[in-house]
């Protein structure tokens, strides 16, 4: 499990930075990708990376602000081109069906695969937006000038890996047997030894928790998305010495990032979506001020990927 960020600038692009777009790459647990938002450029950006459209399973859009969403078009389309022929789910706030279709209706665009459009109802204040047997996704509604969401992507715990050479060493050759064992069944050899099968499994793999802030102030859904996240991914659009603009325009600062995170006992804050001012040395500022709270906090830049790493229960 991995995050990509495609985009980490607000409002406009700059020149070493796109508008919106983060890829939790999930490759290794389900063989696909999740986009969320999808700011202008956001194809161009993948065209960049080693992320392949055709392997785009879910997008999720936070909320409706342009930095946000005008690229869905290009990547709806190119995903078509480049051999996408698997369902695609876009979620987002109430609107986004209705912006989607047009376009591609006044386009004339034609999809190869199957496109689905999940609206989140206005009056959704929290709750489980999708779910199966590996992950979990809920969302809460955030403090922006629009409605918008915060997404908290959970991973179910899953059984510990299969002590193979142990088995080995207890006379137990590779067979139907080993897969049993691993799906926690006691066995009873022929010479009536009882095998606990807990004792030739390793500690179960606790899941991770990605929590991925669209735009807002902190407000009261902030610590119910982000509590005991192994990875917090939040907007610090200014510094705390523009504290009331951030305020004013329902934005956060790189200090108030940081204090949530400190609060949730989250283990690794990403900073992400700066204004514009915030170019070459002047990124370090909101770091500084951040790490101040929260030492294990990072700046993202378009681009970069952060491997998420499994911790054993």
């Amino acid at each position: 499990m991995e995050l990509e960020f495609l985009g980490t600038v607000a409002g406009m692009p700059v020149r070493d930075r796109n508008v919106t777009s983060i890829c939790l790459k999930l490759l290794q647990e389900r063989g696909t990708v999740w986009l969320f938002d999808c700011g202008e450029g956001t194809q161009h950006q993948i065209l960049k990376s080693s992320i392949k459209l055709s392997k785009l399973e879910k997008i999720f859009i936070t909320h409706l602000h342009g930095d946000h969403i005008y690229g869905l078009p290009g990547i709806l389309t190119s995903r078509s081109y480049s051999g996408g022929k698997s369902p695609l789910t876009i979620y987002g706030p109430k609107g986004i069906k209705n912006v989607i279709t047009t376009v591609l209706l006044v386009s004339q665009a034609h999809l190869e695969y199957d496109l689905h459009i999940e609206e989140i109802p206005e009056n959704l204040n929290e709750g489980i937006l999708f779910e199966d047997k590996q992950f979990l996704v809920e969302i809460a509604k955030l403090e922006h000038r629009i409605n918008s969401y915060g997404y908290r992507i959970t991973e179910k715990d899953q059984p510990g890996p299969l002590l193979s050479k142990k088995l080995e060493e207890s006379g137990i050759p590779p067979g139907p047997l080993f897969s049993q064992i691993k799906k926690g069944r006691d066995i009873i050899l022929d010479n009536g030894e009882k095998l606990i099968a807990s004792n030739y499994v390793g500690p179960a793999l606790k899941g991770r928790i990605v929590v991925i802030m669209g735009d807002t102030r902190i407000c009261e859904n902030s610590p119910k998305l982000s509590k005991d996240a192994d990875v917090l991914v939040h907007e610090s659009t200014f510094t705390e010495d523009l504290h009331d603009l951030a305020y004013k325009y329902y934005h956060t600062t790189s200090l108030q990032a940081a204090q949530l995170a400190k609060k949730c006992n989250v283990n690794e804050l990403i900073l992400t979506h700066f204004s514009s001012r915030y170019q070459g040395e002047r990124l370090d500022q909101l770091l500084q001020e951040a790490r101040e709270i929260h030492e294990n906090t990072h700046i993202a830049h378009d681009f970069w990927v952060f491997p998420i790493n499994r911790k054993n229960i």
